[in-house]
């Protein structure tokens, strides 16, 4: 944890100071073993980033006297697009698209996703806010993404893509395509699609939606590396 993200809730109304319990207190605790007069790096959610000056800290809590005056780190030009994955890549996945400074997140159906992926219960808010605020945490920004799930494949390629495409390059990751170059960096949709690759249909709705695809040789790469990949290349 590079900073300690501050939600509203955790202000103590009419002061300067917070009060933590939980995941964040215990790190702070023994993983960076801070002591009263100990200076942290925190921001508050949505918000600027600043110092936390620890006041008190026991067993259970954390005391901190904060001030925030720094604007976080600029966005990245690009949307991503990733079909749905196996819960534990998608905390993956979020955390890294998160991290990296991705503004929007879209997760959508693909054929070659499981049926059943879709009723992990690593879909819930919650939890989807949880591996963002990580990703955050590492990263040094306070900004959470939007996340945006869809369901079926055919709705979100005709009815949402078109308006996330205005005035952004389409690009789609798939082997066939023509390695990304340096002029690629710019505002961009980035499309993953699932462990199988997307079927043929699939690319012909992309490609018809005004995309192209772009690969990167004939290595196939699992897709929370893929993200990592791409997203350097186009941002």
């Amino acid at each position: 944890m590079n900073l300690v993200l501050l939600a509203a809730s955790d202000i103590i109304p009419y002061t300067s100071k917070a009060l933590l319990r939980g995941r964040r207190h215990a790190h702070v605790l023994t993983v960076h073993r801070a002591r009263p007069g100990d200076v942290l790096n925190v921001g508050l959610e949505d918000g600027k980033m600043g110092q936390g000056r620890v006041l008190r800290l026991t067993d259970t809590e954390l005391e901190m006297e904060v001030a925030f005056s720094a604007e976080p780190p600029p966005k990245v030009p690009v949307i991503l697009a990733v079909a749905l994955m196996r819960p534990p890549v998608l905390k993956r996945v979020l955390q890294t698209a998160a991290a990296m400074g991705v503004p929007q997140i879209h997760i959508f159906h693909a054929r070659r996703v499981e049926k059943s992926f879709w009723n992990s219960t690593s879909l819930a808010p919650a939890e989807v806010r949880e591996q963002l605020v990580l990703g955050l945490e590492q990263a040094k920004d306070t900004v959470l993404p939007s996340v945006v799930f869809h369901k079926r494949f055919k709705p979100f390629v005709e009815d949402a893509l078109p308006d996330l495409l205005q005035g952004r390059r389409g690009v789609v990751a798939d082997p066939s395509g023509q390695p990304l170059s340096g002029e690629a960096k710019g505002p961009a949709v980035l499309i993953i699609g699932p462990e199988g690759g997307f079927i043929p249909y699939e690319l012909e709705k992309f490609l018809a939606a005004g995309c192209v695809l772009a690969g990167m040789g004939p290595r196939i790469l699992r897709v929370e590396t893929a993200v990592t990949v791409f997203l350097s290349k186009c941002s």
